[in-house]
């Protein structure tokens, strides 16, 4: 890296440090520093949404699974069919939680189920969010060593002193601001690369056609196949459909919203600017592909994994650091960043919101004041938690690494369940809703260990449906009553033909690729 691309870095992290203590001077309340006094516009929410969504593994991953893994390719996109719909289907199921007066969304499941629900749901997105956020971290700082020449260390100081201090003194309105601005640059950084991959990927594109393919119409039940059409769209569904509404992290900036009616406008806007970004990247993965036939010893000089192949997750930032003039290549860097600080940022804020809330606040009422500075202290805390787990991953890397998504699946599915019983059906109670998620998570481990087929998409709607099933049965067993709970919504007319058109958009941009 040249000294201009330090300079470019350099300024861009001190005018973060600066936004954020100016927006922090009059924040008093865990209300202001988790929910930024539902003060924020719907477009700054959806935003942050997508760029914590769309953020370094996205940038990373579907290049590399694009346009060079094995069995890759263009059918990445069938992934975004689901979303669309499941922004839909939460405008309708999320709103009893926004109109709660929680902070935590697992307050939600105490109201209407009891305590130890609440505690198990929160628990359970501690442990993943928590390991995730030291593994995003580890991926990162090492990108970043790589590409700049530092140690990890100094990375990961770069990285996480920055992010932990604007996090500090902004709280969730400093996250959302500044995930709006580095939404810019990651975006900046990516058309300045597609523009440069134009030509190679214009001359080769007739070499790729193998890659291509968007739709592959197989349920994934008996092939192996985990990327079919089915799986990917309905498995995907449910999978959207709890992390937007049963995480944390995500749920929290859909708290955020002034009114229900700017929480559907939020979910409608991430339903809709989703996808222009994730079809960027994809298209990024067949330029590098061209890129990598005009310069056939570009993999060879790939870092390389333990098992000695070529690291295709690092083709996107080496072919920054080769091709990049200095000054393009700080500024590429800088959304390397950017993507990196939108997902840990908002991750450490959540996971002081729960903690705080659910296992704090719910067993020790204190002042105002000293929970607000109890707030800065946990969100701290979990950066300082997060940054030594990046320490050990390397040693954990086959574990974790391969499996971390396939983990999140086994209990995303149960999980929505227990959100599920407590929207529709709060009279089966909380031991047949928790004995329900127990069975349905080891089913789920059941299918993944005897039957290797299946898709592990599918996961997310067995979960649900075993949760259900056997919370049911149990409630029966119990002779406990079985109501449903009527729900009463307003969705506009407008925001459900969007949705609806966007997803028949996506349809058809994957048909005018495959074909």
């Amino acid at each position: 890296m040249d000294v201009i691309d330090w300079w470019v870095i350099a300024i861009y992290l001190v005018l973060m440090l600066v936004g954020a203590w100016f927006i922090g001077r009059k924040q008093h309340s865990r209300d202001d520093y988790y929910l930024a006094g539902k003060s924020l516009p719907s477009w700054t929410l959806a935003t942050s949404i997508v760029a914590t969504q769309c953020s370094t593994n996205s940038l990373l991953g579907a290049p590399a699974f694009v346009g060079f893994v094995l069995g890759g390719g263009m059918l990445w996109l069938q992934y975004e069919l689901a979303v669309p719909m499941a922004m839909l289907l939460l405008c309708i199921v999320f709103m009893p939680i926004r109109q709660a007066g929680i902070i935590s969304i697992y307050e939600f499941l105490e109201q209407r189920l009891g305590l130890s629900c609440r505690l198990l749901a929160s628990g359970c997105f501690l442990f993943f969010r928590g390991v995730a956020t030291g593994v995003t971290i580890y991926g990162v700082a090492s990108v970043i060593s790589l590409v700049s020449g530092v140690s990890y260390t100094t990375a990961v100081i770069l990285l996480m002193g920055i992010t932990i201090a604007y996090d500090l003194m902004g709280g969730m309105k400093a996250v959302v601001i500044s995930d709006v601005i580095q939404m810019v640059l990651l975006f900046g950084a990516v058309i300045i690369a597609l523009f440069w991959l134009y030509e190679p990927l214009t001359t080769h594109y007739s070499a790729l056609t193998h890659r291509t393919q968007t739709l592959v119409d197989d349920w994934g039940i008996q092939s192996g196949q985990h990327y079919g059409f089915w799986p990917m769209f309905f498995g995907g569904l449910f999978l959207y459909v709890a992390y937007y509404g049963c995480d944390q992290s995500q749920a929290q900036r859909l708290l955020s919203a002034k009114s229900p009616a700017t929480t559907q406008t939020v979910l409608v806007l991430n339903g809709l600017i989703r996808f222009p970004l994730v079809l960027c990247y994809c298209f990024i993965g067949l330029g590098l592909a061209a890129y990598a036939i005009e310069h056939p010893n570009f993999v060879s000089q790939l870092p390389t994994t333990q098992a000695g192949s070529p690291n295709f997750n690092l083709v996107f930032p080496s072919f920054v650091s080769l091709e990049f003039a200095p000054g393009l290549a700080g500024l590429a860097l800088v959304g390397l960043f950017a993507a990196a600080m939108s997902s840990i940022d908002s991750a450490l804020n959540s996971l002081s919101a729960s903690s705080v809330e659910d296992f704090i606040v719910r067993f020790r009422p204190l002042s105002e004041k000293r929970l607000f500075l109890l707030s800065k202290l946990t969100t701290l805390g979990w950066g300082v938690f997060a940054v030594l787990l990046s320490y050990q991953v390397e040693r954990i890397a086959p574990t974790v690494l391969e499996a971390i998504n396939k983990i999140g699946s086994l209990a995303n599915g149960p999980l929505l369940g227990i959100f599920a019983i407590a929207l529709f059906m709060p009279s089966l109670g909380s031991r047949a809703a928790l004995l329900g998620f127990a069975l349905a998570l080891l089913s789920n481990i059941a299918i993944w260990l005897l039957l290797p087929t299946v898709s592990w998409l599918w996961w997310n709607l067995t979960g649900l449906a075993c949760c259900l099933v056997f919370s049911l049965l149990i409630a029966k067993l119990m002779a406990r009553p079985i109501r449903w709970q009527p729900m009463a919504f307003q969705l506009a007319p407008v925001k459900v033909a969007l949705l609806i058109l966007m997803t028949l958009l996506i349809l058809a941009v994957n048909l005018w690729i495959q074909w």
